[in-house]
């Protein structure tokens, strides 16, 4: 088997380390084409407007100044001589549920495998305040890979994996559940000014507080010390929500003639 792993926390990060070695118990053939710097917060996004410089940093090891997807992108379509037959992203430093998941890079990641035709499976580790569980991503990772990829999962899905902020003796269980909403409130804008005058501006999620009415949800789950496996699809599919919005809404919405269906 093939692997190919990247993330959006930068080649040099603790998580992609991490991911490398478990990967490496199923195969010696890893490769690691991952962002040279930090780029949390890109979701799905690929550099179309500006050159991608990509430094070899070893036998099947590449750092590229893009986007995860762009190092995606680049893997399977240039960089290898053959398709990997599963892309590993991860594992983030933080969790990649709820509303984050729509930014999240380490998604996006495991999204533009999808496009390209490759298997791929997102990995997070949530933490809170300094303390980082790594071995509780290291002790569960291996296992639930294996049980993925023994029951042949569909493939236009994406199993999106979060990891709880607890040791691994503590975890209560898997929960198979749904992305939940409302985490992220807002984003703040702080503006400063440079030695020359100008502005520019930071951008920071305003996060909700830490109240969850959907106990099911992933980031409900998490909280209950689960670790949490969330199905996405690059498509944006939503089961039963185009079916109600139109028996809901076409007459309404008909500035053209509706088609015949059947």
């Amino acid at each position: 088997m093939r692997i190919l792993i990247t993330n959006d926390d930068g080649a040099r990060a603790d998580g992609i380390k991490l991911l490398e070695e478990i990967a490496l118990s199923f195969t010696d053939d890893v490769w690691v084409v991952a962002p040279e710097f930090d780029q949390s917060g890109v979701s799905h996004a690929i550099s179309l407007h500006e050159p991608l410089r990509v430094h070899q940093a070893g036998e099947k090891r590449y750092f590229v100044k893009g986007t995860p997807a762009d190092c995606v992108v680049l893997a399977v379509e240039h960089l290898m001589d053959r398709k990997p037959d599963l892309v590993l992203s991860g594992v983030n430093r933080g969790g990649n549920m709820a509303d984050s998941i729509a930014y999240s890079g380490t998604v996006g990641a495991a999204m533009t495998a999808l496009a390209v035709g490759v298997p791929a499976i997102a990995l997070s580790q949530m933490f809170r305040g300094v303390d980082i569980h790594w071995e509780t991503a290291r002790t569960f990772a291996k296992p639930l890979i294996e049980r993925l990829l023994a029951i042949e999962w569909p493939r236009p899905v994406a199993p999106n994996i979060n990891f709880p902020a607890c040791p691994p003796e503590e975890v209560t269980g898997v929960s198979i559940c749904r992305p939940g909403h409302g985490l992220i409130e807002g984003v703040n804008v702080t503006e400063r000014v440079d030695v020359r005058g100008g502005s520019y501006y930071w951008l920071q999620f305003r996060r909700a507080k830490e109240v969850v009415e959907d106990r099911e949800c992933d980031y409900g789950q998490l909280l209950e010390n689960k670790i949490t496996i969330t199905p996405l699809r690059p498509d944006r599919h939503s089961e039963g929500d185009w079916e109600d919005f139109r028996a809901e809404y076409a007459d309404a919405l008909a500035v053209a003639p509706l088609p015949k269906l059947g």
